[in-house]
């Protein structure tokens, strides 16, 4: 399972690329909001410190627009992956951009249903969203594993990708799962790498070390 950070912080992508366990960036409008930067110019920053999978998603909500969108994203590097809204327009979109060569990643899925649509309009990812789904009372990791099953029940070769993951509890059940990708914020990161007992194992071998005889 590989893990995605879910910023457009360059700090922080710095950070967890330099630690060696982060695969990809993710962006989304929201996102790149909070950065107060221009969106291009934070994309191709991106694409200079992570060497995979950089998406970046078009606003557009047509398909044309979608098209003209994802063609300048994916002309600004090779390891660009363009982002479409889950609705028809995005299949229209996704469908051409895929017999052209351009990976996509159909997003704001929250049913098996959607990305069964996606995988079959030629998305190279879809990304189901967790939190987003619980916070209404649904399951997300359910979802998940219900898109995984029919996926491998059908060879179908679409990744899948669980995002708005909001805890460690998500993280562990979407690597049981079998999920491709997990994209995280950068605190679950630190989250991940952190038990109270390792701090205190820690400490103690760092204080028994000071008796150790030396020369």
């Amino acid at each position: 399972m590989e893990l995605f950070l879910d910023t457009a912080n360059v700090n922080q992508i710095r950070e967890g690329y330099e630690l060696g366990v982060v695969g990809g960036v993710t962006t989304n409008p929201t996102i790149i909001s909070r950065e107060g930067r221009e969106f291009i110019e934070v994309i191709k920053e991106i694409t200079t410190i992570v060497d995979g999978p950089v998406m970046g998603e078009v606003i557009s909500l047509e398909a044309e627009g979608m098209i003209t969108e994802a063609r300048e994203l994916a002309a600004l590097h090779k390891n660009m992956v363009v982002k479409i809204p889950m609705c028809l327009e995005g299949l229209k979109a996704v469908k051409v951009l895929s017999k052209e060569g351009i990976k996509t990643n159909v997003t704001l899925i929250f049913s098996a249903t959607q990305a069964i649509l996606a995988a079959n309009a030629g998305a190279a990812y879809v990304s189901s969203f967790l939190g987003r789904s619980d916070d209404i009372g649904g399951d997300g990791l359910t979802v998940i594993e219900d898109i995984i099953d029919i996926f491998d029940a059908n060879g179908i070769e679409t990744k899948v990708v669980a995002a708005s993951v909001r805890h460690l509890g998500h993280v562990i059940g979407c690597a049981k799962l079998g999920v491709d990708i997990v994209t995280v914020p950068y605190s679950i990161i630190g989250q991940m790498a952190k038990h109270p007992l390792t701090e205190s194992g820690l400490k103690q071998f760092l204080e028994d070390w000071k008796k150790v005889p030396t020369k």
